[in-house]
């Protein structure tokens, strides 16, 4: 989705990324929280929301912690994603948390 610009021009949504990660080793989730912040801004990205506490108002959810991230377009989140330093990360992550993420414009 986009909107017109002043300028009639079509400017891009931004994209949102929702993220409920169980941390199963904090020590080391520290460490891939210290490399993986700068990436999030180089792509320019930054957190809304980093765990803190959450309400459930309706269903059966139940997040462990949640992370809200923006960045300006899902391209420049998939670039971020995909990446290979980010994928380098991507396996730390893995090896102390489980995650669930969703993105959405």
């Amino acid at each position: 989705m986009t909107d017109a610009g002043a300028a009639g021009q079509a400017t891009p949504a931004p994209y949102y990324v929702v993220f409920d990660v169980d941390v199963r080793d904090a020590q080391r989730y520290g460490e891939y929280m210290a490399h993986v912040r700068p990436q999030i801004e180089a792509a320019g990205g930054r957190y809304l929301a980093r765990g803190g506490p959450h309400t459930v108002y309706e269903g059966d959810w139940s997040p462990y912690r949640l992370v809200l991230l923006e960045f300006p377009t899902r391209e420049a989140f998939e670039g971020f994603y995909h990446s290979p330093a980010y994928q380098d990360l991507h396996v730390l992550r893995d090896e102390v948390s489980y995650a669930r993420m969703v993105g959405v414009e």
